[in-house]
């Protein structure tokens, strides 16, 4: 059996709809346009600090806003779960990885407590026995440490982890695991570009694609 870890925003479900909804917010507060929503797939991935920054030099604010801005998001963030929906196909994969005995974690580095949020209001929380967020430790991935550290608490087991953006890639590649790449979430660099074991497009896929995995180590 498998230890299969999880990334979250862009793999696992589509959060960007809620997470644009909330940098707008606090734009607007700001007397600032918003943001797209493409800009807004554009900036996740290396953690809400980050995507603050982004959006706050995309209108033009001052650096020295950054802390304001960024405690404002994180006010609301518990709560854009609304628009959050799962990616085609996600249940039914994690249910079968479930039924066939593997393990599965998250390493996002979403913050904790939006992540345990999001997955509560989804009813998705049970399918993983860990849950690690972009503070769980003092670094966030690409630093491959909070990828270790899932896969530590799972056990023992192939280790594999599955995400979709170019920070993921990084990831996977700096901790020696297979990636698999899932293509249709927010990825900033093309397919080819990005180092990984397989790519897929479809969840349907997953649980066969890891079984190839497993018989072929």
């Amino acid at each position: 059996m498998a230890r299969i870890v999880f990334d979250l925003d862009g793999t696992l479900i589509d959060s960007a709809p809620d997470i644009h909804r909330v940098a707008n917010m606090v734009l607007e507060q700001e007397g600032c346009d918003g943001i797209t929503l493409a800009q807004t797939h554009n900036f996740i991935g290396n953690g809400t600090a980050s995507l603050v920054a982004k959006m706050r030099a995309a209108r033009g604010i001052e650096d020295r806003e950054q802390a304001r801005l960024l405690a404002g998001f994180m006010a609301r963030y518990d709560d854009a779960v609304g628009l959050t929906m799962p990616y085609p196909g996600v249940l039914a994969a994690l249910e079968t990885l479930m039924g066939q005995g593997h393990k599965l974690g998250i390493c996002t580095n979403k913050p904790i407590s939006p992540c345990r949020a999001v997955l509560a209001h989804l009813k998705m929380d049970h399918y993983f026995e860990t849950i690690w967020g972009g503070d769980s430790l003092a670094v966030r991935k690409p630093d491959p440490a909070p990828l270790q550290a899932a896969f530590a608490a799972l056990g023992t087991g192939r280790q594999i982890y599955v995400g979709d953006s170019d920070v993921d890639a990084e990831t996977g590649q700096r901790a020696d695991v297979p990636f698999l790449l899932f293509t249709q979430g927010y990825r900033n660099s093309p397919v080819e570009e990005l180092p990984h074991t397989v790519a897929f497009d479809d969840f349907a896929d997953l649980p066969g694609l890891v079984q190839d995995l497993l018989i072929a180590a």
